[in-house]
């Protein structure tokens, strides 16, 4: 019978690091490495590498001159055509949006063909905070046709977008595409993020449309990458089936 293999020094010590945070509150600070592994028994360099991989997961984070913190625990979303309220209120997060912008332009070029309008047709711009448990999450912003959303008012966007769009003008987003990469913030969504402008985050742009087949808006979201991260299901692609001939 073959000897049970013994988990790496890594892995044990890993898992006594998961104990510990999980009994210490957010932005509390880890003791030092010298104490812990004198502590643990283990090298420091088994302690960093246990460290680094809870900071690449979200866990722990640390403060350049200052140590190891517990991490305030990322937001995952799915990637979908879901209301951000919505979606996250149900999952026990407070939610709230801080309007930055909105106002009417006429359409350029560019903008009338992205949106599949006349050039100098009404065109609603709105940049919104998007705020989780009290922190800046993201900065979303859309570009609506101004002729499918008429009366919009800054009131009328602190809740969900899409609610607002089913409720009140009758608009069901049926489908939409989307892109990610990662960028960094320049100075003034750093300063709406709270964040330093070295922070990396995920650039999201967006477009939807409804049943009818118009675009809906067309826009972006910025979302800090310490807090934030997308999450998708995948599913097996099958293609086509091939027959095998047998022979006579």
């Amino acid at each position: 019978m073959e000897a049970k293999q013994r988990p790496s020094r890594v892995v044990e010590v890993r898992a006594r690091l998961l104990d510990l945070v999980e009994r210490l509150p957010v932005g509390s600070a880890l003791p030092g490495e010298r104490s812990l592994a004198a502590q643990w028994s283990v090298a420091r360099m088994t302690l960093r590498r246990a460290v680094d991989e809870l900071v690449l997961d979200g866990l722990l984070e640390r403060r350049h001159g200052s140590g190891t913190y517990v991490a305030q625990p990322k937001v995952s979303r799915p990637l979908g055509l879901l209301s951000f309220s919505a979606d996250l209120r149900r999952r026990g997060f407070a939610t709230r949006s801080r309007v930055v912008e909105l106002r009417h332009l006429r359409a350029t070029v560019q903008v009338a063909r992205q949106l599949r309008i006349p050039v100098g047709d009404d065109v609603v711009r709105l940049t919104r905070v998007r705020l989780v448990d009290g922190i800046p999450m993201c900065v979303e912003a859309l570009s609506i046709p101004g002729q499918l959303v008429p009366g919009l008012r800054e009131e009328d966007l602190s809740g969900s977008w899409y609610e607002l769009l089913r409720r009140r003008y009758g608009i069901e987003v049926l489908t939409g595409s989307l892109t990610v990469e990662p960028v960094l913030p320049d100075p003034c969504d750093a300063e709406l993020l709270d964040i330093p402008t070295d922070q990396p985050c995920l650039l999201s742009t967006v477009i939807t449309y409804d049943r009818r087949g118009r675009i809906i808006e067309q826009g972006t979201s910025l979302a800090r990458g310490d807090r934030y991260r997308l999450a998708v299901e995948l599913h097996p692609q099958f293609g086509p089936t091939h027959q095998v001939r047998r022979g006579a």
